[in-house]
């Protein structure tokens, strides 16, 4: 019987496994394969790594397998046939198990492979993405003085301009960072960079304002979709340890974006000599140059974006398993290189990849046209992005993606809001002291005289101007109220702010001068002339730019350099939790100061105050952001949340700047609340300090 029951075991061995490799014929011989047999080999290949203690199955020596390893190889072949025929749900099951296996298993690769030489040098290429992402954002407010003059611009049209960069960056961090789970993070992340590039050159040469404002968008839409890539791309190539720290080091570039930017605004913008013109109609003047020279981390960024692989996590997670081997064992040969000791072998040989779930069927050349091929391509493609958006919502998501939502929106409303406000409330005193040093002139009667010199902040009342020239001089904040002007001669004069109220106009004549319609507002012109009108808006760029602007966006990015230090310092130590709640609270309290900011050096110093406390807020929000989500929603999911926060940005913008001027309590009040609010449901989203990428 028992022999009947050992060769029952062998039979099933020789036929559910497929083949006789292993079998044993019962003459008390064992022929493992067709390997010969040494005699120096005294212990037997099926018991190799047994100790004395174990536990020897008695045909183990013969080759026959025991039972339950028979079993076990069932279960491993049995899904590999069925799988069309599983549930999705078990399918979807068996991928989150894998999913677990591979975090664990790739944090300790990442752990073998170390920190050194190819993460520095990551570290430099995003964050030349990151540093323009940084300018894009400061860019339209710098060159807004400068644009408005040369494209004419009126009050709806400079306030459109400063909105539509931030609309562009929300589509694009939901469309590129979607993207990025389903193409690859270098591929959209360089799609992303080699868009903002293009049209960030091509605006610097337009001449509309239509076609600027679209370029400016495109633009945006491109950069808007490099941050989530940027973070999600970075963090696959850094252990537990080192991830919260080393990604709010990398949120410095977005600082130094900020302090290029003012800098080359400073330098440049007011050399309006920087430039040149083509016939009368195209002119490139030195707010051009400065839009070119913006360009340059963003190409720089692209090009050596190159030279760089590919996220082996992400290749993991779509099945690409030697790709990704390759990738990690260059990142461990490059670092122990640098280290001296490239002696060192990287000593994994095999990696979990996911089982994977989404078929995406390649269409055959012969199906079909080549719009259609791509049409289904496209298609499919931004079905699997919205499937991702929409996992973000389900149940295992979509608390933290709520409070994460919040947490996002309420700190880009108030940060942007009063980024945009401090600007606007130093301009406002600027011009209430401006409007405090007025001239008025009453009842002044002037004849036979020739005006060819500058006339500045002055109101000229009940004023009598008879026979009088003005010739080649500029008006500037300059008001005639109820005045004649009899017989007089306007001949290229150029005005700002400048506007006749109630006047009588008799027999004078203007020749080339931009004193339009609109400046004459209620008043009587008698057989005057208007000959040779300019074109285009003519102004002293070098004398009416202001070096304040530049100088208080330069010390509001450079003072974020202590918060940048200490968050990073202290983001594996604390947690990503206590660091954006404390943050922001503290940040809400500083709002609090800005009442007693009367005067410009004031503004000034709370402003620094305000983003130095605020910023440790938003390097931990990217870091706890990125950890939440598995590897192949992470760049979707910071890609919604940054496209929130861009439109609270929008947000913010036109709500506080309409109360400049009116009060200061409302945006004060605002963003101290939406501080609080925010910080406090902070505290309840989960700690990631201690957890594997997943």
């Amino acid at each position: 019987q028992g022999g009947r029951e050992t060769n029952q075991v062998s039979d099933d061995y020789r036929y559910q496994d497929g083949n006789y490799e292993g079998y044993a014929p019962n003459d008390g011989y064992y022929r493992g394969g067709n390997e010969p047999a040494h005699e120096d080999d005294a212990q037997s290949d099926v018991t190799e790594g047994h100790d004395e203690d174990d536990e020897v199955y008695e045909g183990e020596y013969q080759g026959i397998p025991h039972p339950d390893d028979i079993k076990e190889k069932q279960k491993k072949r049995a899904p590999a046939v069925s799988d069309e025929y599983r549930d999705r749900a078990d399918l979807m099951a068996e991928r989150m198990e894998d999913e677990e296996q591979l975090a664990h298993q790739y944090e300790n690769i990442i752990e073998e492979c170390g920190h050194g030489r190819f993460q520095w040098t990551l570290f430099f290429v995003l964050g030349l993405a990151l540093m323009a992402d940084g300018v894009e954002v400061f860019v339209v407010g710098f060159v807004l003085p400068s644009a408005e003059k040369d494209m004419c611009l009126s009050s709806s049209n400079k306030g459109m301009l400063g909105l539509i960069v931030y609309l562009g960056m929300m589509v694009g961090a939901v469309t590129l960072g979607g993207l990025a789970d389903k193409l690859g993070r270098k591929k959209c992340l360089i799609i992303s960079l080699a868009i903002n590039a293009a049209f960030a050159f091509l605006s610097s040469f337009v001449q509309g304002y239509g076609f600027f404002l679209f370029c400016r968008l495109i633009s945006g839409l491109g950069i808007g979709g490099s941050l989530p890539i940027v973070f999600a791309y970075f963090s696959e190539f850094l252990s537990r340890e080192k991830r919260g720290e080393h990604l709010s080091w990398l949120c410095m570039f977005w600082m130094i974006g900020g302090i290029f930017a003012s800098a080359m605004a400073w330098s440049i913008i007011p050399h309006y000599g920087w430039g040149f013109s083509m016939g009368t109609n195209y002119h490139f003047h030195s707010w051009r140059v400065f839009v070119l020279v913006c360009s340059l981390p963003c190409i720089a960024s692209l090009v050596a974006l190159k030279f760089m692989p590919e996220s082996p996590r992400f290749l993991l997670e779509i099945g690409k398993h030697d790709e990704a081997w390759m990738i990690l064992k260059q990142v461990h040969d490059t670092n122990m290189r640098a280290k001296g000791e490239p002696e060192r072998v990287f000593t994994v040989s095999y990696i979990k990849t996911p089982k994977q779930v989404d078929e995406f069927i390649e269409i055959q050349s012969s199906t079909g046209t080549w719009y259609q091929r791509w049409l289904v391509r496209i298609t499919t493609t931004f079905k699997q992005v919205w499937d991702n958006v929409l996992y973000c919502l389900t149940a295992q998501y979509r608390m933290n993606t709520l409070m994460l939502a919040v947490v996002w929106f309420t700190m880009a409303l108030s940060y942007y809001g009063l980024i945009v406000w401090f600007p606007d409330m130093i301009r406002y005193l600027q011009e209430e002291a401006y409007e405090s040093r007025v001239k008025i002139f009453d009842e002044e009667e002037v004849s036979h005289f020739t005006f060819n010199f500058t006339l500045e902040n002055q109101i000229h009342r009940n004023g009598e101007y008879r026979n009088d020239k003005f010739i080649g001089m500029k008006f500037k904040e300059v008001r005639f109220e109820d005045s004649l002007f009899e017989e007089c001669y306007f001949e290229d004069v150029t005005s700002s702010e400048t506007f006749f109220e109630n006047c009588t106009i008799i027999s004078t004549v203007f020749y080339n001068t931009d004193l339009y319609e609109h400046k004459f507002i209620n008043c009587r012109l008698i057989n005057s002339t208007f000959l040779k009108e300019k074109e285009g808006c003519h102004l002293d760029f070098e004398e009416d730019n202001d070096f304040l602007i530049y100088l208080v966006s330069f010390l509001g990015s450079l003072s974020v350099l202590p918060g940048n230090i200490i968050s990073a310092l202290l983001m594996d130590k604390i947690g990503r939790i206590k660091m954006i709640g404390g943050s922001m609270l503290i940040s809400a309290v500083c709002c609090f100061f800005l009442f007693f900011g009367n005067s410009e050096s004031a503004m000034i110093g709370w402003q620094c105050l305000f983003c130095g406390a605020s910023i440790a807020a938003w390097n931990a929000l990217d870091v706890i952001t990125v950890e939440l989500y598995p590897t192949d929603k992470r760049a979707t999911a910071f890609g919604i949340l940054n496209g929130l926060c861009k439109f609270g940005a929008i947000l913010g913008n036109s709500i506080f700047a309409s109360f400049v001027g009116i009060t200061k309590a409302v945006p004060i009040l605002l963003a101290s609340s939406a501080l609080v609010g925010g910080g406090l449901l902070a505290l309840r989203l989960p700690e990631t300090r201690e957890q594997v990428l997943m």
